[in-house]
């Protein structure tokens, strides 16, 4: 879908992306892990890269692409596609005292793995993979009922 370049669409796009994932049975821990994604992939974009290039009418606005693909294979696909930036995106090392630079490094806890990848007209999509049916899934059972 495509959503406004800046942070008021975050908003949008994290509640949309946990409809859609609760509609679909996903475990909730799951959901909660790829809003974070999510959330940190898109205010990324839009902190810290142009937004895609098109002709614009007066009533559009700059815009990027987010996007997820739940997969038949138990793996969740969540990734956000701007117009590149200055820098290439990676996984800071902030000091304790730092008040940002964690958000890739918050994304590499959470998905079983992350990327970038760029194409011929500049644009940058950064995608995460999380796994919907392995580690989440111990989480949803029941506690066993203790031996007497």
């Amino acid at each position: 879908m495509a959503v406004p370049h800046g942070p008021e669409s975050v908003r949008a796009a994290r509640r949309r992306l946990r409809e859609d994932l609760g509609e679909r049975l996903v475990p909730e821990p799951v959901i909660d892990d790829a809003v974070l994604i999510l959330s940190e992939l898109l205010s990324n974009a839009c902190r810290h890269a142009r937004p895609l290039e098109r002709e614009l009418t007066a009533q559009e606005r700059e815009e990027v692409l987010v996007g997820w693909e739940l997969h038949s294979d138990g793996l969740l696909t969540v990734e956000v596609t701007d117009g590149g930036g200055p820098t290439r995106p990676r996984r800071g090392n902030p000091s304790l005292t730092a008040k940002g630079g964690r958000g890739l490094g918050i994304v590499g806890q959470l998905a079983s793995e992350w990327g970038v990848r760029d194409d011929a007209t500049g644009e940058v999509t950064v995608w995460a993979i999380l796994r919907v049916r392995a580690r989440h899934a111990r989480r949803e059972e029941p506690p066993a009922a203790a031996a007497s």
